[in-house]
């Protein structure tokens, strides 16, 4: 990381009366309404996804997998070669996070330009998410090469891991929460209720740093990312290691999620533009989101595969191909487009489609992709979470979690973006809906 902010391309941060001014003109304004039912939501929420979390490795694991008709009857126990709490595991996470702020801060990256913020001001963002994969990868690779690393040591410590995981992201975010009440910050529109609970949850600073360091977009992408795909190997490690060979099954999930973890990545910039850096606060709900959450449960298909084996057919494995690349194809060819347009729109590609002009200047694609449904961009996401579970087979509906919430959290999140839309573009907003009728699958939804 570069000596100063101006060496560095940062924008330098407003003054406290400017953020004030910015707060006067509603920028710190209360929300006009809770999101996720509000701080009972937050708190069942707070109490429940952890609990996921552990029920998930509990309820199905090598001893046994429960049917959904056993679950009110079952009593859910863990194997006894996998302890909750290790102060090893605590110290593996905590030396992965270290490791991640600290290529971060060594790797050099690409500085981009982040959208407008309420108080006018826009940052710079240091983006280097590939190379610290590739230099984790080399790492790692030398490493079991060598036989200085046992990958496969995780699926033992998997709920250990999981315990300092949330540990941690439930410190992390207590003091993202009271540092937020510092003078001078720039606080999230939604996060800014005055009950405790709600914006502790929802995150009450909108892009906390330190320095140039900007915290939301660092864990967005790079140790839960990351961390996921490393679980994931080092499931596929334990099944070498145990048969001699890693199964189809596991090949194949351990290659797609790899390939969404790679995808996410090279297209690190993009993240700039989502509701996530743009509009949310940095609290507990996008902390424990993407530290816990995203490696922990994301994971579960090749935890599955490892503890109870599958075998493939032809037509089945043709199955999870085709679903994979038709959901690939939908996911990545909407999300270019809609990029390619909004950086180029004189490019050949995307400059013959239509669009909507708007009263604020904006234009609203109404063609190619984007003229298929509001979100096309999260049914391909949401074909390809299909393909993650198919390789799991049919025995348990555990594995098929994954399929079942992200359908649920599409649909949440595309009611709260028409929400937001609605409220930004006013009338054009009910001229493009009118257009493009369809929120996610067309003739359906």
């Amino acid at each position: 990381m570069v000596a100063t902010r101006r060496q560095s391309g940062v924008v330098p941060r407003p003054s406290a009366k400017m953020r004030e001014a910015a707060a006067a003109s509603g920028a710190g304004a209360k929300a006009p309404h809770y999101e996720f039912m509000g701080p009972p939501g937050a708190f069942a929420i707070v109490i429940g996804l952890p609990a996921v979390c552990y029920g998930l490795v509990l309820f199905c694991n090598a001893d046994a997998c429960v049917a959904l008709d056993a679950l009110p009857s079952a009593v859910p126990s863990a194997p006894a070669s996998m302890p909750y709490f290790t102060w090893e595991a605590c110290g593996v996470f905590l030396g992965w996070m270290a490791y991640c702020v600290a290529l971060h801060v060594i790797l050099p990256g690409v500085t981009k330009r982040g959208v407008e913020l309420p108080d006018k001001t826009r940052l710079t963002y240091k983006l280097n998410g590939m190379r610290v994969l590739l230099v984790t990868a080399a790492l790692v690779g030398a490493g079991t090469w060598t036989g200085a690393l046992d990958l496969g040591w995780v699926h033992a410590n998997f709920l250990a891991l999981l315990t300092a995981a949330c540990a941690f992201a439930f410190a992390a975010s207590i003091a993202l929460y009271v540092s937020s009440f510092a003078r001078g910050k720039l606080l999230a529109r939604g996060g800014n209720t005055g009950n405790h609970l709600y914006d502790f949850f929802i995150g009450r600073e909108l892009n906390p740093r330190v320095g140039a360091f900007d915290l939301k977009v660092f864990c967005e992408l790079t140790p839960g990312l990351i961390g996921w795909l490393l679980l994931d190997l080092g499931f596929a490690r334990k099944q070498y290691a145990t048969t001699g060979a890693v199964s189809p099954a596991m090949a194949l999930v351990c290659g797609f999620q790899a390939l969404y973890v790679v995808d996410a990545l090279w297209f690190e910039p993009a993240i700039l533009t989502t509701m996530d850096v743009t509009t949310d606060g940095f609290g507990w709900m996008l902390c424990f989101g993407d530290l816990v959450w995203v490696p922990f449960t994301y994971s579960l298909q090749a935890r599955y595969v490892l503890e109870r084996p599958q075998a493939l057919s032809a037509p089945h494995l043709a199955l999870i191909l085709l679903v994979k690349l038709v959901g690939y194809w939908m996911f990545r060819g909407s999300n270019s487009q809609k990029n390619l347009f909004r950086t180029d729109p004189s490019d050949p590609r995307v400059a013959s489609l239509r669009y909507l002009p708007t009263k604020r200047g904006t234009r609203l694609l109404v063609d190619g992709w984007w003229g298929v449904a509001r979100h096309v961009n999260y049914l391909g996401d949401w074909l390809m979470a299909w393909a993650w579970c198919l390789p799991c087979g049919f025995d348990h509906l555990v594995p098929y979690f994954y399929v079942v919430y992200f359908g649920v959290l599409l649909v949440h999140r595309d009611l709260r973006d028409g929400e937001a839309c609605a409220e930004k573009y006013g009338r054009d907003w009910d001229k493009y809906c009118a257009i493009v009728k369809y929120r996610l699958v067309p003739y359906l939804y």
